[in-house]
C-alpha cells in the first residue's frame, strides 16, 4: 500500500537542487507528501533577533515556493515530527542529512521516535557539495590543513545540480497558530538589520548577478570593502535558499582567475563544516592546544565600544556599524575587527564569535567560529602568534581612499581621502565627534607578543 511521504525541511529551504525533496516525492507517489518546517523552542531562543528575522523571512519566500503548503510547527523536533507524519500517514520522513553536532543530536532523536512508530528516517545529501566526513588523506585521516583539503575535495567532485520538480502533489497540513505568531513577532524586533531579499529566487538572481558582472574581477575585488565585489551568498548558503552545487555547476566551464579563487572560497566553507564535524568540541574550544596557558582579559567597558564601533580606529568601527546596520561585514574587515578584539583587547575570541553569530545575517557556526579561531592563532592553518593585523594599515592599504570607512563613520566624511584613517593628525580630524583611540595599537601588540611568549613556554 503507498503511504504518504514527510520532508522535514532545517538549513536547505528552497525547491530546486533538493536532493531529499525528490526522494521523498517519490516515495509518496500518488499520495503526496506533505513539507515541514519546525519552530524548535531551545534554537529559537539561542537564535538571536537577526537570525529569527532572517529565517522567518526564507520561510515566508519558501512557503510561496511550495505553492503556500509549507507546514509550520512549535515543540520540540522529537515529539513534531512523528506527530505530523502520523497525522497524514507517512510512511517515511525524509530530510538533507544534517552534521553539526547539535543537528546530529537532535536528528538521533527524532529518528528514534520515529522508529518507534515503525515510520522511516531517510538522508539525502547535505548542505555541502561534498559531504562532510567524506575528503581523507591517503592515510584515511581528516584534513587539518586547507590547501591539502581544498585539493582532495576538488579531485573528490560532486554531483550535478539535482532536477527542479515543477509538480508536486503537497497535502495540505494546519500549522501552529503560537509558530506563526512567533515568526509574526520576529519581524518586528528592535535593532533589527536592513536584510536583503530572502529566498531561492533572490539567491538565484543575486548568484547571476554577480556570475555575470563581477565574478571574473573578484580575484582582485574580493578584498577591497568600500566596492561590491563579493557575492554576498553567504545568508542565502546558511539558509539553504541556494545550494553550492548550484553555484559549482556554473563555475565548471569559467576559466577565469576570479572564478578559480571563489571557487577556492567554497572549498572555505566546506573545510570548515569538515573541521566541525570531525571535531565537534571546536564549536566553542581552541581546536589545537597550542596556546593552553594564555592569559586573556576578562570582557570590560572595551568590549562594548568595540560592539558599537566606537574603538577610534576607523576601519575597526567601519565593519562593526556595518555588521549592526546591515547584518554582515565584509570578510577582509572581519578579520581586521576579529585581531583588533582578540590581540589589542586580548579577548578570547569566543566572547567576539557569539557576538558575530548574534548580529549576522549569515552566521554560520562552522565558518564564523573557525575564522575566529584563524586569527586568533588556535585553529586550523593558525596564523603565527606573532601576527597581529594593524587596523591603520590595514584599512590604509584596502580602503585606499577612504570611501568604506566614509560610507559607515559620518563622523569623518570631512577628511578626504586616505586621511580617513588616520583623523588625529588633522586639526579638524575629530571635529565632528568621532571618538579617540582607547588603546594604543602600538603597546597593545607588544603586550599580545609577550603573553603569546609566555603561553608557548
Amino acid at each position: 500500500m503507498s503511504l504518504t511521504a514527510l520532508l522535514w525541511l532545517r538549513r536547505d529551504l528552497r525547491r530546486g537542487d533538493h536532493p531529499a525533496l525528490l526522494a521523498a516525492r517519490d516515495a509518496g507517489g500518488d499520495e503526496g507528501i506533505a513539507v515541514l518546517f519546525v519552530v524548535d523552542p531551545g534554537l529559537w531562543e539561542r537564535g538571536g533577533p537577526v537570525r529569527r528575522a532572517w529565517l522567518t523571512a526564507s520561510l515566508e519566500a519558501a512557503k510561496e515556493d511550495f505553492d503556500g503548503r509549507l507546514v509550520i510547527r512549535h515543540g520540540d523536533p522529537a515529539k513534531v515530527v512523528p506527530q505530523v507524519a502520523a497525522e497524514i500517514e507517512a510512511g517515511s520522513v525524509h530530510v538533507t542529512r544534517e552534521v553539526t553536532p547539535a543537528g546530529q543530536r537532535r536528528d538521533k532523536k527524532v529518528q528514534e521516535a520515529l522508529e518507534d512508530k515503525e515510520i522511516d528516517w531517510v538522508e539525502t545529501g547535505t548542505p555541502y557539495a561534498v559531504g562532510p566526513g567524506l575528503v581523507r588523506n591517503g592515510s584515511g585521516d581528516p584534513y587539518k590543513v586547507y590547501t591539502p583539503f581544498h585539493r582532495a575535495w576538488h579531485d573528490h567532485g560532486w554531483p550535478e545540480p539535482a532536477a527542479y520538480p515543477r509538480s508536486l502533489d503537497l497535502v495540505e497540513v494546519d500549522s501552529h497558530q503560537k509558530a506563526l505568531d512567533m515568526l509574526d513577532k520576529a519581524f518586528r524586533e528592535d535593532d533589527l538589520p536592513t536584510m536583503p531579499e530572502a529566498g531561492e529566487k533572490a539567491a538565484l538572481q543575486r548568484w547571476r548577478d554577480f556570475r555575470d558582472e563581477a565574478l571574473d574581477d573578484y580575484d582582485g575585488d574580493r578584498d577591497k570593502p568600500a566596492i561590491d565585489g563579493t557575492s554576498r551568498l553567504s545568508a542565502y548558503l546558511k539558509i539553504g535558499a541556494i545550494h553550492p552545487r548550484t553555484i559549482l555547476a556554473d563555475l565548471a566551464d569559467k576559466r577565469s582567475q576570479g572564478a578559480q579563487t571563489f571557487e577556492q572560497e567554497i572549498a572555505w566553507r566546506e573545510f570548515y563544516a569538515d573541521v566541525l564535524f570531525q571535531n565537534p568540541r571546536s564549536a566553542w574550544e581552541d581546536l589545537r592546544d597550542a596556546l593552553p596557558g594564555m592569559d586573556y582579559d576578562e570582557p570590560d567597558d572595551a568590549i562594548e565600544a568595540w560592539k558599537d564601533g566606537r574603538t577610534g580606529f576607523p576601519v575597526v568601527d567601519a565593519g562593526m556599524r556595518q555588521l549592526r546596520e546591515v547584518g554582515w561585514m565584509h570578510n577582509r574587515v572581519r578579520m581586521i575587527t576579529a585581531s583588533f578584539l582578540t590581540k589589542d583587547l586580548h579577548v578570547w575570541w569566543p566572547t567576539g564569535a557569539r557576538w558575530f553569530l548574534d548580529r549576522l545575517v549569515d552566521g554560520d557556526i562552522a565558518s564564523n567560529n573557525h575564522g575566529w579561531q584563524w586569527v586568533a592563532g588556535t585553529g586550523t592553518d593558525a596564523s603565527p602568534y606573532f601576527r597581529v593585523f594593524n587596523p591603520i594599515t590595514q584599512g590604509e592599504k584596502f580602503d585606499p581612499t577612504g570611501d568604506y570607512v566614509r560610507r559607515w563613520v559620518p563622523e569623518l566624511r570631512h577628511l578626504s581621502g586616505k586621511s580617513a584613517h588616520q583623523p588625529w593628525n588633522h586639526d579638524d580630524g575629530y571635529a565632528e565627534g568621532y571618538p579617540e583611540r582607547i588603546v594604543d595599537h602600538a603597546e597593545e601588540r607588544k603586550e599580545a607578543l609577550s603573553r603569546y611568549e609566555s603561553a608557548r613556554r
